[in-house]
């Protein structure tokens, strides 16, 4: 599988600033194969930066997601309105469970909408510090992903990115070995729940403080088919670096 590194802007650039973000990472990346690059922007600048990206290898994901297709739900984005204006969705952040509440079974239930409506759910799971500190990193991994993936059969279309959420925005990061065996403990629980084929092509991506300086230790370690990009994803130069890095070993 191509690895995949994308970029989550989260609540960041205006509209001219997400353009000029686009076009120099488009210029940048132009001559970069073997990486499937994805950029989240904003919700206000997807259609413009879609043009800016237009017949680029740069493909584009939303932020959220609503579990809906319409109705009275003031200030939530739809699958319906995504499909075709993007291909993948962040679903379950750490940021959308810890400041918005969201469940499990409400992202599970936006995992299913994003599927039905051809978007790929990239699906975040992650503990908090003090679960780390306790040593029940996996049981809390195996309890994320079996209530966001409950009755969900087909999961060819799913990518999960792992972020400590102790990590996030905080510059510290596990060591690449510790990555490497969460990875390994998820492809395994992923085997139980569905099979060795599945779980052996099932993209698992690395996020928390992710940056040039420190992501070859990640990409280095078995298992890991990327990053999911928090700031270093909002400088071009930084992000364009990572993808390089990225091309030239996974």
């Amino acid at each position: 599988m191509l690895p995949i590194i994308a970029g989550n802007w989260k609540m960041n650039t205006t509209l001219p600033e997400a353009v000029a973000l686009a076009s120099e990472l488009k210029s940048n990346l132009a001559a970069v194969d073997g990486v499937e690059i994805v950029i989240c922007p904003p919700f206000i600048s997807l259609e413009r930066v879609r043009e800016v990206v237009k017949g680029s290898q740069i493909k584009l994901g939303a932020q959220n997601v609503y579990c809906e297709e319409k109705g009275a739900y003031t200030g939530e984005i739809s699958p319906t309105m995504l499909s075709g204006l993007c291909e993948f969705v962040i679903i379950g952040h750490s940021e959308r469970r810890r400041y918005f509440g969201e469940s499990s079974t409400l992202i599970n239930k936006k995992i299913r909408a994003a599927l039905k409506f051809c978007l790929r759910p990239i699906l975040c799971i992650g503990e908090e510090a003090t679960e780390n500190e306790s040593g029940i990193t996996s049981e809390v991994l195996q309890g994320q992903l079996e209530g966001a993936l409950y009755g969900i059969s087909d999961i060819s279309n799913i990518v999960i990115a792992y972020e400590p959420v102790w990590a996030i925005g905080s510059g510290k990061t596990p060591q690449g070995k510790e990555v490497a065996e969460i990875f390994a403990s998820i492809r395994a629980f992923i085997e139980g729940l569905y099979s060795k084929e599945e779980a052996s092509k099932l993209p698992l991506l690395y996020g928390g403080s992710v940056t040039p300086e420190n992501c070859l230790e990640f990409f280095s370690q078995e298992g890991v088919n990327g990053a999911l990009v928090g700031g270093a994803s909002l400088r071009a130069e930084q992000f364009t670096s990572i993808v390089r890095q990225a091309a030239s070993l996974l």
